[in-house]
């Protein structure tokens, strides 16, 4: 299908305000409806934009609307349709900046949907597949058609599978994600556990098929037949397009949903959000304005870090009972505000989750940090600051492993220092030690090692020297040497546990 192909539809009514020959001559791949002020991530090469220019009003001038325009063109957008009912017509700057950055632009009157024209384009693209020679599908006709159909009607996935085999005769088929998570199935296809889905896929039971689309490697979706011969693989490759094309859709109707849970995550993080905004964010995010909530922290190691909030909304999607928003802070870290059953421990299933999760890619570890549930909304600040805090402890306990932790597992003073800074760790163990910290000398690693021991054995002498295999006399005189040098009491218990955390931040280090 081309752009001047829909200017013949006269149910449409849509008027061309400017495009030359060859821009309207342009295939159009999909199409994607958006009113964010720079659509360009959100964005494929030869789709229509469809926009009812709500982030335009009469005051804002030429400049708002060339930063609208240039995003599409460098997106590479096939053409531009305005409705006219939000400012009664195309503005004037619009058009001007449509000419100069060579993006098509056609009006689409009121009394036309963005649906329609929707609905239109891919019936299109399906008639003009079904026009290709007969040799070229497996899938018959009528199934084809019907297919298409539950496409322009945004059918769910579930009717999809169905209909597509049910020409031979409903064989058990599922659609993944890499995780395992299962997202439909057909009618004959048993539960599948998430944790069997993904060794499936990974161990390449059955037959699998990777579905195309714009995703990363933690939600990409697989279909998946447990038996090996269910289905000829050209079919499957043609319901593998189908999915595809609903997979489009559905990231193009999230994009809105994905721009309000990065306002709502940048809105927690300044910790300086009045109630009725905090809980106009969490509306628009599509989140109760009542508690409990958890938040829930991601980050990903090396370059990858672009991939966390993906890695965080596939694992969340495996509860479907719990809400969340998932955004993205500058730097790559992934926020979660999740709408919380008090009574679901979230750190023990999220943990049974994970390697699933690093399976999807070994060479990032993936942390996450947990927090406690907080009451209300004006506590999610408070909440984030543990998430992050756990998400350090997780980090320096497997900093090259995927890991877990909630704040509510920080039950040691290990596990609590763990979280502290690196740099911190290193100058408290530093300043606690003193000369010991360097152990630059034989005599200094003995006085530690005694320290280590001593401290171990819950400052008995005898069971220090026994482990030690010295005198108990000589025990003392290190003791003693040890007190000298760190100007700390080992017969004080507040001293002991600054000695013990110090060596605790010296082994983390």
């Amino acid at each position: 299908m081309h752009v001047h192909d829909l200017l013949q539809l006269d149910s449409l009514d849509l008027t061309p305000l400017w495009g030359e020959s060859a821009l309207l001559a342009q295939e159009v791949s999909g199409v994607t409806a958006t009113d964010l002020e720079d659509p360009e991530r959100f964005l494929q090469p030869g789709e229509l934009v469809l926009s009812g220019l709500v982030w335009w009003a009469p005051g804002d001038g030429r400049a708002k609307a060339d930063r609208f325009v240039s995003a599409l063109r460098a997106a590479g957008a096939a053409a531009l349709l305005a409705g006219e009912e939000t400012h009664g017509s195309v503005p004037d700057v619009l058009v001007e900046s449509c000419r100069e950055h060579r993006i098509a632009l056609i009006a689409v009157p009121a009394h036309t949907t963005f649906r329609a024209i929707t609905e239109a384009v891919y019936l299109r693209q399906w008639g003009d597949l079904s026009r290709r020679p007969t040799d070229h599908y497996a899938l018959p006709e009528n199934v084809r058609t019907e297919l298409a159909g539950l496409l322009a009607e945004d059918a769910p996935p579930d009717a999809l599978l169905d209909r597509a085999f049910a020409h031979l005769g409903g064989p058990a088929c599922y659609l993944l994600t890499a995780t395992g998570r299962v997202i439909a199935r057909t009618p004959a296809a048993p539960f599948l556990p998430a944790q069997q889905a993904a060794r499936d896929l990974h161990e390449a039971i059955g037959t699998s098929l990777r579905i195309d689309g714009d995703c990363g490697p933690y939600d990409s979706w697989h279909l998946h037949l447990r038996g090996a011969a269910d289905a000829p693989p050209r079919v499957l490759h043609e319901i593998a397009d189908v999915l595809a094309q609903h997979r489009h859709h559905l990231d193009r109707r999230q994009a809105a949903g994905r721009r309000a849970a990065d306002e709502l995550a940048a809105l927690v993080d300044t910790a300086a959000a009045d109630g009725a905004t905090l809980e106009s964010a969490l509306h628009a995010a599509g989140l109760p304005t009542v508690g409990p909530y958890r938040v829930v922290v991601a980050a990903l190691g090396g370059d990858d870090s672009g991939h966390a909030v993906g890695a965080l909304t596939e694992a969340l999607r495996h509860f479907p009972g719990e809400p969340f928003a998932t955004g993205r802070l500058p730097g790559g870290e992934a926020v979660a505000v999740v709408h919380a059953d008090p009574d679901a421990e979230a750190r023990t299933t999220l943990r049974e989750l994970w390697p699933a999760l690093h399976v999807c890619r070994p060479q990032a570890a993936l942390h996450a940090g947990v927090s406690s549930l907080a009451a209300t909304p004006d506590r999610l600040d408070s909440a984030l600051a543990q998430a992050r805090y756990a998400r350090a402890a997780a980090r320096a306990a497997t900093p090259k492993t995927s890991a877990v932790t909630s704040v509510e597992d920080l039950t040691t003073l290990g596990t609590l220092l763990a979280g502290v800074p690196a740099e911190v760790r290193t100058a408290f163990s530093t300043r606690v030690l003193g000369p010991l910290a360097r152990g630059s000398s034989t005599s200094h690693r003995m006085l530690l090692e005694t320290l280590e021991v001593f401290l171990a054995q819950h400052g008995s002498w005898a069971r220090t020297a026994e482990t030690l295999h010295l005198h108990v006399n000589t025990v003392h005189y290190r003791i003693q040497r040890i007190e000298t040098l760190t100007g700390r009491d080992l017969s004080r218990l507040d001293h002991k546990l600054d000695l013990h955390a110090a060596l605790l931040c010296r082994q983390a280090a």
